[in-house]
């Protein structure tokens, strides 16, 4: 599975000036509404739930918040940078500044699982991070996120 899979350029979000992990949800909650037709509401409820079952904030400043939705026709994401890195109540303790959601239909199980462990093996890779970090626009996030991934995809 590439990411290219899970995302699209209207995916990408400009830098977001959010402050709280809440407020960062809470947008990439409606660019995901926008993306699904789904109410924003409804999402960012979904993905409060799970962050209540344990945090998705994975370290070194990335988190993947995700859910599973009913009424979500396929597995899709929303990628996030935040101009000043926000407490997300990571792993390792340190502030996130890249976000990358993650939402399901609510009947996917193995798929959903194959999406999330895609996203940390790529997200894990420092330099790639770094990369993005250093991107100008969401145009850049996109390439080397679709490149990254789809350059090792087979």
């Amino acid at each position: 599975m590439s990411l290219s899979d899970l995302i699209t350029p209207d995916s990408i979000m400009p830098p977001l000036r959010a402050r709280t992990g809440k407020q960062v949800i809470q947008e990439m909650a409606e660019r995901a509404g926008g993306l699904s037709g789904l109410p924003a509401s409804v999402i960012s409820e979904a993905v409060r739930l799970r962050e209540q079952l344990g945090p998705t904030g994975v370290g070194g400043g990335v988190a993947i918040p995700h859910a599973k939705i009913k009424g979500v026709g396929k597995i899709f994401g929303v990628v996030a940078r935040v101009e000043k890195p926000v407490e997300f109540q990571s792993r390792d303790g340190a502030p996130v500044d890249l976000f990358f959601m993650l939402i399901a239909p609510e009947s996917a199980g193995a798929e959903h699982l194959k999406a999330l462990s895609r996203v940390a093996r790529v997200l894990h890779n420092t330099s790639l991070v770094n990369d993005l970090r250093a991107a100008q626009d969401a145009a850049a996030l996109y390439m080397l996120l679709t490149r990254a991934t789809d350059s090792r995809a087979a």
